[in-house]
């Protein structure tokens, strides 16, 4: 049985007769998926067919080839897995606020139930969805299969830090940090034509910026995820509590773009190292991490709707910001200059331009490189929008709560408290070059970074 706590309906219909259908979103997984594992235990418990849809958008918050082409290999992925499980796959293209009302009238849709995404966008949809089906009447219920405890449950509100809510998730955790059942193989079957998915074609949206190119040394998809947790459990997270902050070590995990897209759990992935033995310091800064940083992210998404600009700030942030919007930038760059590395700062650069080729900057470096963006941009409203356009047009795991926390974070004191003063910052924390030096090998750092991109 799914944990119900994991589940919130959207809407005040209740199932009715007709098949079940999972609108997959965030979580673009077969296994461990308690979204999924909840609308087959409906779909059973109603005697109906059970079903899978996506709802392919034809623009999504900046995201380009790189992006969409990961999702895509992905999915098509799923399509293969669910079909062993006698599970049909839908892909929809266009506005999911329109599809997914025809689809559900189309199919005789009894039942839609969704994973949960904090981000505005995702949830004016899953409004505009909730109320258009619900006349019909179906139910739409939201099942948050991406945190290890619900957003929800973790908290009734922003968070103002880590410790604030990591008090919170500790005591949850027994309730929630559960093994995954396995998923059945459905029985009987859907009526009516299931379309073929044109993969080769996809995506063919002219709203897409295909000049941000796909990445190679990453494949995605949850067999390419599962084996980059293994390596990681056994290569890596020995050393992660050394490691993870040297940007000329190959000490991060690397899973992020799995997470982000739902490709690997964030549950699965906390089991596991928890299994393991040994290297306790290290297993409790990656859990940190994992748990408590990356669901303070959710929250703060879920509970703070202008979490993409200045308005999202706290107030003693944006007190400090205001009285220092005046002083001179001995640095201004245009957006243009900022996307191709140029400025007088060599790390910076080679931040810039592994994010540009690799679709992923280290973590340690992604912080100096926004608080950069607000000493060499003309105000803080700048620098956040710059910042979230270079992240979210390269990133593989932009557009997500953990980047917009991040940046916020960065330039905007969120989750963090006032330092000393001084110019363009204000209180906000302060990240210099000479710091970075104390801390690792920059120069190593620009060198590794120009080997591999041949400059």
């Amino acid at each position: 049985m799914v944990n119900r706590a994991r589940v919130r309906p959207l809407n005040r219909a209740r199932p009715g007769q007709g098949p079940v259908v999972y609108w997959m979103s965030r979580d673009q997984r077969v296994r461990d998926n308690w979204a999924l594992l909840y609308a087959q235990e409906l779909a059973l418990s109603l005697g109906e067919p059970l079903g899978v849809v996506f709802c392919l958008a034809p623009a999504f918050l900046g995201a380009t080839l790189r992006q969409y082409g990961f999702m895509l290999k992905g999915l098509q992925e799923v399509a293969g897995d669910l079909a062993h499980l006698n599970l049909p796959f839908f892909l929809l293209t266009g506005e999911p606020a329109r599809e997914l009302p025809g689809f559900v009238a189309r199919y005789r849709v009894g039942a839609v139930v969704s994973d949960f995404s904090p981000l505005r966008l995702v949830r004016g949809w899953k409004s505009a969805v909730a109320e258009r089906i619900g006349v019909s009447p179906v139910s739409l219920e939201e099942v948050d299969a991406h945190n290890v405890v619900p957003c929800w449950v973790a908290s009734p509100k922003a968070e103002y830090g880590a410790y604030t809510l990591r008090p919170k998730l500790k005591r949850l955790l027994p309730a929630f940090l559960e093994d995954f059942p396995p998923l059945a193989r459905h029985p009987g079957g859907g009526e009516g034509e299931i379309p073929a998915i044109p993969w080769e074609r996809l995506p063919a949206s002219p709203a897409i910026d295909t000049a941000v190119p796909e990445v190679t040394w990453l494949s995605p998809g949850e067999r390419q995820a599962r084996a980059a947790l293994a390596h990681f459990l056994e290569q890596k997270l020995p050393f992660y509590g050394e490691r993870r902050n040297d940007p000329t070590q190959d000490g991060q995990s690397d899973l992020s773009p799995y997470l982000h897209f739902g490709h690997l759990a964030a549950a699965r992935v906390a089991l596991e190292v928890e299994q393991r033995r040994g290297h306790d310091a290290s297993r409790e800064v990656f859990l940190e991490e994992l748990i408590v940083r990356r669901e303070l992210a959710d929250n703060f998404c879920f509970y703070q709707p202008l979490y993409d600009t200045f308005g999202g700030f706290p107030a003693w942030a944006q007190q400090t910001l205001n009285r220092h919007r005046g002083d001179r930038r001995e640095n201004l760059y245009s957006v243009e200059a900022l996307e191709l590395g140029r400025t007088h700062d060599e790390l910076w650069n080679a931040a810039q331009g592994e994010m540009v080729r690799r679709g992923k900057m280290h973590g340690y470096l992604r912080m100096y490189w926004a608080k950069k963006i607000l000493e060499w941009t003309a105000s803080p409203e700048e620098a956040q929008a710059v910042a979230i356009y270079l992240n979210d047009r390269y990133q593989l795991d932009g557009r997500d709560p953990n980047g917009y926390a991040g940046i916020a974070w960065s330039i905007g004191g969120v989750h963090d408290r006032a330092w000393f003063e001084r110019p363009v910052f204000g209180k906000i924390r302060y990240m210099s070059y000479n710091g970075c030096r104390s801390k690792f090998k920059v120069e190593v750092y620009i060198d590794q970074t120009r080997e591999k991109s041949g400059y």
